[in-house]
């Protein structure tokens, strides 16, 4: 894993955002605006560093799983926050259930810097963005400036063949695909279109909408879009935990499709990624696998021997790009935050020529399917974090 700077290409800008990306640029709080796509530099691999990663993706998917199995057996889904017995009951329905309900993809995030054991940091297996980024501009940069090369990428290929697969778990009707208004910045907006683009590329029917125009039906009971449809299935890009506590989270586990039937919509993804989405799920890995060495030590209940061993990172069990998360070096008093939070082992960034780079490796089907790489000035990966390609050479 190397680093090199290289000159972008002209007019690159207007490439990338032709290509889906059409959010190239930050506006940080000075007013200015900064590369989020920064093709000023890339990361090359080599094909053994790529193979051995993908071998530690699918290792640290399958280990979820069996946390997620020990969840739901244990009945520990108040560790993840998780305390309305209704709620409790259908993510548990939706995990024994989980063969008749679709699911797509979601992202590691991982530390690596070419050396030692790749750790994960947590699980994006809900609601994960740079998709788009990661899928197409990157794949076409390479072209452009490395023909004949290789990229850890088959993710557009992969999400095809998915929606393909798993049509048959589909309520008839269209797919709708619904992101959030609030999206200021045209991310989410693009992420729901091109996964969108991926189903029409299987041959299934869909519709877009905002999840502010789902509708719901007095009468009939039932979530419709604005054509006054009923919507029997939707891909959200919006999390479980606004989805099911929001002003209509009632109608959403009163209607909720578990398979086999008994409901009236089926969101994708699915109710029990809410299992994989929690840094709970950091902690109950650590637990069930103590000293694996794709792991970091992580408590619930305080940061125990870290505060003193290695510092630790507070993350809120919910948190997104970095909110919340706050950095503790050794030898401090231990605190305990108010809000559940996750004491994660504290494993500082690989740092190359100042940049503070983590790896994000994507999933489609719970396979190892892509790479996209996002750097930070500081030590916590943030909104402000630039996204960099790279190349297999």
């Amino acid at each position: 894993m190397k680093r090199h700077t290289i000159e972008p290409r002209p007019g690159w800008q207007a490439i990338v955002e032709q290509q889906g990306c059409i959010y190239p640029l930050t506006r940080y709080p000075d007013g200015s605006l900064r590369p989020y796509w920064d093709e000023s530099a890339y990361y090359e691999f080599s094909l053994p560093e790529v193979e051995a990663l993908e071998e530690v993706v699918e290792e640290l998917h399958t280990m979820c799983l069996a946390a997620a199995a020990h969840i739901v057996e244990r009945n520990r889904f108040a560790e993840l926050g998780i305390t309305q017995p209704r709620l409790v009951s259908l993510v548990a329905e939706s995990w024994r259930r989980r063969d008749e309900l679709p699911t797509i993809y979601g992202r590691f995030d991982l530390r690596y810097d070419g050396t030692g054991p790749a750790k994960m940091l947590e699980y994006n297996a809900d609601t994960p963005t740079s998709l788009v980024e990661a899928a197409s501009p990157q794949w076409f940069w390479m072209e452009d400036r490395f023909p004949g090369a290789d990229q850890w990428n088959s993710l557009h290929e992969r999400l095809v063949d998915a929606w393909r697969k798993q049509a048959s778990l589909l309520p008839p009707g269209p797919v709708h695909f619904a992101h959030s208004a609030g999206d200021d910045l045209g991310e989410d907006l693009m992420t729901v279109a091109y996964l969108r683009e991926t189903a029409e590329q299987a041959g299934l029917v869909t519709q877009a909408l905002s999840v502010e125009e789902i509708g719901w039906d007095r009468l009939s009971r039932r979530f419709v879009d604005q054509r006054l449809r009923f919507i029997r299935s939707c891909f959200k890009l919006y999390p479980w935990e606004w989805l099911t506590t929001d002003r209509f989270g009632p109608h959403v586990l009163e209607t909720l499709d578990n398979g086999g039937g008994t409901g009236t919509t089926c969101w994708i993804e699915p109710a029990w990624k809410m299992l994989l989405s929690n840094k709970a799920l950091l902690a109950i890995l650590w637990e069930l696998n103590p000293g694996h060495p794709h792991l970091l030590p992580a408590y619930l209940d305080g940061p125990r021997e870290l505060a003193v061993e290695g510092g630790y990172v507070a993350k809120p069990l919910l948190g997104r790009e970095g909110a919340g998360v706050t950095i503790h070096g050794a030898g401090t008093a231990p605190l305990v935050r108010e809000e559940p939070c996750c004491y994660q082992g504290f494993a500082p960034l690989p740092d190359f020529d100042g940049n503070r780079v983590v790896l994000g490796a994507w999933t489609v089907e719970g396979e190892a399917a892509g790479l996209g790489i996002r750097e930070s000035s500081g030590p916590i990966t943030d909104g402000y974090a630039r996204f960099l390609p790279h190349v297999i050479l």
